[in-house]
């Protein structure tokens, strides 16, 4: 199911801003509660918030280990959720070059989506086709679902309620097309934006250090 609340971030005065911020932090919080986002996913959501962490970028937080995606406004306005296809290899290490090598070189234990934080921005790719960059060193991105290969049956895992099928991509995130047209797109437009991809192996604080500080 896509979740979607669509809103405006406008150019406020600075106390304005702050108090706009700090009711944010709570609709969100509440938010990701009536989501049943899991503990990770909304302890990283609200370190991002109250440490500024995002930099006033709009950000999305990946959970690998729910196979779902929550993108927020610069201020931290919750703007949608989804379900998301993820890669074949559980893991949280990437794999150097690996955008270098064609597909067919790549083995499934190297299909990760690597746990980090990254700088997106919207591109295209060599088929011309709007993506939003993660991570271009190791050719991670994320755009809506394509069923290129009947067989993998990506869109009927998209659809399952179960995550366990969720697995399937060479490291790519893939949303649904409403999501990406609905939420994505207009969230990345004019902008770049931070993706936070949340570990599945390791530990919040070996991924992202400065979340010590938040308790």
């Amino acid at each position: 199911q896509v979740t979607c609340l669509l809103g405006v971030a406008l150019a406020l005065p600075a106390w304005q801003a702050e108090a706009q911020i700090t009711l944010d932090v709570a609709s969100t919080k509440a938010e990701l509660v009536r989501l049943r986002a899991s503990a990770s996913a909304q302890d990283l959501t609200q370190w991002v918030m109250h440490s500024a962490d995002h930099q006033g970028l709009p950000f999305v937080v990946i959970d690998k280990r729910d196979a779902r995606v929550f993108v927020f406004s610069p201020v931290g306005r919750f703007l949608g959720a989804s379900p998301a296809l993820l890669g074949l290899a559980i893991g949280d290490e990437g794999v150097a070059g690996l955008g270098e090598r064609p597909l067919a070189q790549i083995s499934p234990e190297e299909r990760t989506t690597p746990a980090g934080r990254y700088l997106a921005a919207l591109d295209r790719n060599l088929s011309g086709q709007t993506i939003l960059w993660v991570d271009y060193s190791q050719s991670i991105s994320m755009h809506p679902v394509r069923s290129v290969n009947p067989a993998e049956q990506r869109l009927e895992r998209l659809a399952s309620p179960s995550v366990q099928d969720n697995r399937i991509s060479y490291g790519c995130i893939n949303v649904p097309v409403l999501f990406w047209q609905s939420v994505v797109l207009p969230t990345f437009r004019e902008t770049q934006g931070i993706v936070y991809v949340l570990p599945e192996k390791r530990s919040l604080e070996s991924v992202f250090t400065g979340i010590k500080t938040q308790k």
